[in-house]
């Protein structure tokens, strides 16, 4: 069967009805999660997050307006408060945990998954060393896989900002990741 639009889905949970907003929470949870977590690399502050972009959406729902889709516009509200929280703690703990399972059907050998979560740590602690404006473009270039255009839409600067961040960030991840 096929699943309601995002827009059905909208337009059901203003009626106040509780499943189609719990359907689009359910959409959109993993989503927002994984961009928090990139963002702050804590999972308890990726989580608190999630709940404040998840109750912004809730509480604005009816100002949406369909200009953009409403992922976009979640994601733009997701991206506003990891930038309050970074300003709120001004300073990145490093406490992610990497500690994650490799499925066997993604790696052919043990060698090939502690190579990987080593890459992936090295990523993941050079990306904190990129300023919050450069982590941002890399995030939702790379992760959310927006086109410049779109990504310049949502973090509201000129389209030249955006490729200059991008291409600054990923320089100095080069960077980063050779040192280490």
């Amino acid at each position: 069967m096929f699943a309601p639009s995002d827009q059905r889905l909208v337009k059901r949970a203003l009626e106040n009805n509780k499943q189609a907003w719990l359907e689009l929470v359910k959409r959109y949870e993993g989503l927002v999660y994984n961009y928090a977590l990139r963002m702050v690399s804590n999972r308890d502050d990726a989580l608190d997050l999630m709940q404040e972009v998840f109750l912004s959406v809730f509480r604005n729902l009816a100002a949406w307006r369909g200009e953009s889709s409403f992922k976009n516009w979640m994601m733009t509200i997701a991206h506003h408060r990891c930038i309050e929280h970074y300003r709120r703690r001004k300073s990145f703990e490093a406490d992610y945990d990497f500690e994650q399972e490799a499925s066997t059907a993604d790696w052919d050998s043990p060698e090939a998954v502690y190579s990987g979560q080593q890459q992936g740590q090295r990523l993941v602690r050079a990306m904190q060393e990129l300023p919050i404006e450069q982590r941002v473009v890399v995030e939702l270039k790379f992760f959310q896989h927006l086109s410049l255009q779109e990504i310049a839409q949502q973090t509201e600067a000129p389209l030249n900002t955006v490729k200059s961040r991008l291409y600054g960030a990923v320089s100095k991840l080069q960077e980063l990741v050779e040192v280490v």
